[in-house]
């Protein structure tokens, strides 16, 4: 597994990051970590890896674009100095341009996202092990939807910036494409956004499968 013994993941995000973490940075005792799959990730490197002390952060916001992450990631991230990064945003860049479309500047457009992404980045390829890129998404199986297929246009801004910078690349819209194709997005998530804990499992089992975790590790 790609991580070390006290090592510290730092997870930044909006709200399917946060799901009730302790603000701005939840971690440590009780529900400080929140119910998201940054929970579930920690439940499972304490349960198969008991010997590695991993200090997991939650730097995730309800309602934030990458705008808002990008003005408190020097407090939120950098600052905490962490050895790992993820980020997952973009949802409400996308969703604003949808449920508020009159409300211009709340929206946050491709070009703009992008610049916020690449510059948080920046901000942290240099002092940590390794970056996630976490990608967003909306729980529509059907491409020609469109608030999917702009979507679609983020994830792409993803992959690109991972590959340009050698980041991991988690990508959730085609986990949860995949999904769909069993099972309908309602029995997960009833706004096709923000999961309930069986959504937040599949994320988690997602993420975890770009570190080289082994679930029989400890047995």
């Amino acid at each position: 597994m790609i991580f070390e013994n006290n090592d510290r993941i730092v997870f930044a995000g909006d709200s399917v990051t946060d799901m009730g973490s302790e603000q701005p940075v939840g971690e440590g005792l009780f529900d400080n970590l929140g119910k998201s799959y940054v929970r579930i990730v920690e439940n499972m490197l304490v349960a198969c890896y008991p010997e590695l002390n991993i200090r997991v952060t939650n730097s995730g916001i309800g309602g934030n674009t990458s705008r808002d992450l990008l003005a408190r990631f020097d407090r939120d991230v950098v600052a905490l100095n962490p050895d790992w990064v993820s980020i997952c945003i973009g949802i409400n860049d996308v969703w604003r341009q949808f449920d508020c479309p009159a409300m211009l500047n709340l929206q946050v457009m491709p070009d703009e996202y992008e610049k916020n992404v690449e510059t948080m980045i920046l901000k942290v390829k240099d002092s940590v092990k390794g970056i996630f890129i976490l990608s967003p998404y909306y729980m529509e199986p059907n491409k020609s939807d469109k608030m999917r297929a702009r979507m679609d246009e983020y994830v792409a801004i993803c992959e690109k910036l991972a590959e340009k910078y050698g980041c991991i690349f988690v990508n959730f819209q085609k986990l949860y494409e995949d999904f769909c194709e069993i099972r309908h997005s309602s029995c997960i998530a009833w706004d096709r956004v923000h999961p309930n804990q069986m959504g937040a499992t599949l994320m988690a089992r997602e993420f975890l499968s770009k570190c080289g975790f082994d679930y029989n590790h400890n047995i």
